[in-house]
């Protein structure tokens, strides 16, 4: 079903506020199946709305609004949508009651004004909001529908939850299943070339390639008749594409890299530590964002100066005059020591220049990361060429995960 989504509210036209709804709203309708063909912005100006509605209304079949049903006099969503729709207001009972008992639950006085929030459009599905004071509701004509949901992030995503995504199953003709692989390690231009054979002329299944910071994601979808279709044709093209990108391949579930790095440790019984440098923390706080974590990562060290990499890591002092601070003799150093200190069955490391500015002769972008691990000792240079202090940092953080990812491979 082709769909449009609008958001309505000046804040996010001025920036003040992100819009984050059509983000929630387009990643679970197409996971649905719906095709969400437009995405729309627009203040709070009734004649604007009524132009984009009906606008939206002839090129697409179903259109979500978001925001516009508070009680004040700029919100009109409502009052737009019942003048499009042909659907006259009218006081719904049940809403007024639920608005009222949302204020004397809280021990609130209720505005006069907030009355306005239990008049629905004539004919309208309504949906009871038990996040906040304005219900969503459904309204159609001459087979289109609107649906107008509330503005407030928390409140969509409890209404879409609890209502919305069981109302939109009655629109959907066919199955759908999708799967979401995960690699590193390889640009997102030369995955599409790699999986180009597979991407020419493709009808059902689908492959689309996204590409994050340090990582690309493909999406495998089809839509079948019954979900065993549908699931058997996906799971045949996951096959086809691992026999081209298989060794960029960490996940065919849509697990981040560091749920898979802690599910192996886990799984092995295996613990981890770790000694940072320019990175500041962020492998070890990755790790710690998933659950069960404390069963594998018993230490993480921060040794950001070369003071630190000496008491706490044992780094030898001649190494740093000798090779400096950034190179594979001190990072190597650091996995050791950061692995005795700890007491752990695997240790990574990492030192170097995150950016703008560099020092001794190296360039932004430029890091060690050092590993061990039972009798190996070793260490890969990175060189981003980006004086993107943020940047470097995330791709250092992800290629430490990598690294460590690799040794557990390595160990089946």
């Amino acid at each position: 079903m082709d769909t449009s989504i609008i958001a309505v509210g000046t804040e996010l036209l001025f920036g003040q506020v992100i819009n984050s709804n059509a983000a929630y709203l387009s990643e679970n309708l197409n996971h649905m199946g719906f095709n969400v063909m437009y995405h729309y912005v627009v203040g709070d100006n009734d004649g604007r709305l009524e132009q984009i509605l009906r606008r939206a209304l002839s090129d697409t079949d179903l259109v979500i609004l978001t925001g516009g049903l508070g009680p004040t006099q700029d919100d009109m969503t409502k009052e737009v949508v019942a003048k499009v729709m042909e659907a006259p207001l009218y006081l719904d009972e049940n809403c007024l009651a639920d608005v009222k008992s949302y204020f004397k639950k809280r021990n609130r006085e209720m505005a006069e004004n907030n009355v306005r929030q239990a008049y629905m459009p004539k004919g309208a599905v309504i949906f009871r909001n038990e996040a906040g004071t304005a219900p969503a509701f459904a309204v159609s004509k001459d087979d289109k529908w609107v649906i107008c949901y509330p503005g407030p992030p928390r409140e969509l995503h409890w209404l879409f939850e609890d209502s919305g995504r069981d109302f939109l199953r009655r629109f959907m003709d066919k199955q759908l299943c999708y799967r979401v692989i995960r690699t590193i390690g390889i640009g997102e231009s030369d995955l599409e070339t790699v999986l180009m054979p597979l991407i020419d002329n493709q009808t059902d299944p689908t492959i689309a390639t996204y590409a994050k910071e340090g990582e690309c994601t493909i999406r495998v979808a089809s839509q079948r008749d019954t979900m065993e279709e549908a699931e058997a044709a996906v799971e045949q093209k996951i096959e086809e594409i691992k026999g081209l990108v298989g060794s960029y391949v960490y996940s065919l579930d849509d697990e981040e890299l560091n749920e898979v790095v802690v599910h192996k440790l886990r799984k092995k019984g295996l613990t981890l530590s770790s000694a940072e440098s320019c990175t500041g923390g962020a492998f070890a706080a990755s790790i710690t964002d998933v659950p069960g974590a404390s069963h594998v990562l018993n230490r993480g060290y921060i040794t950001y100066d070369e003071e630190a990499k000496i008491t706490m890591l044992g780094v030898d002092q001649t190494y740093i005059d000798q090779y400096s601070v950034v190179s594979a003799e001190v990072a190597k150093a650091m996995a050791k020591g950061a692995r005795y200190e700890a007491g752990s069955d695997i240790a990574v490391s990492i030192t170097g220049y995150a950016g703008p500015d560099a020092d001794y002769g190296r360039e932004p972008g430029n890091a060690f990361i050092g590993y061990a691990c039972d009798d190996k000792v070793g260490a890969i240079e990175l060189n981003t060429k980006r004086n993107d202090r943020k940047w470097n940092r995330n791709f250092f953080r992800l290629r430490m995960l990598m690294v460590v990812n690799d040794i557990l491979d390595d160990m089946e």
